[in-house]
């Protein structure tokens, strides 16, 4: 009985030792790397949809984004957020369908 009360009282601990998720998206110097604008696809980019996702503007055509998400960057509801600003962004990855696959993204500062 007492083996499962240590047992017990254990088990938050080894909880809160696991790694969380991180972004994967990394830098590969073999692939192209495009500048674009990064904003939200419905607030910013007029697509169509019904929640506020990421979207990048690839040669004049919006695209909603994989591998990366509206709030991975800051809050998107914040002033210099994706559903209240258009943001530069240097990106790698390539277009699947209607879809934009990310394999890199990095928001470039302001002046």
């Amino acid at each position: 009985m007492k083996k499962i009360i240590i047992i017990l009282l254990f088990i938050p601990f080894l909880s809160f030792g696991q790694k969380t998720e991180t972004n994967k998206l990394k830098f590969d110097p073999n692939k192209k790397t495009l500048k674009v604008e990064a904003s939200c696809g419905i607030c910013m980019l007029n697509m169509n949809g019904k929640e506020c996702l990421l979207a990048v503007k690839y040669n004049g055509e919006s695209y909603y984004v994989d591998g990366a998400g509206i709030d991975d960057f800051g809050d998107a509801h914040s002033d210099t957020g994706f559903c209240n600003s258009i943001r530069d962004t240097e990106i790698q990855g390539e277009l699947i369908g209607e879809r934009f696959s990310l394999s890199y993204f990095k928001l470039i500062k302001k002046d």
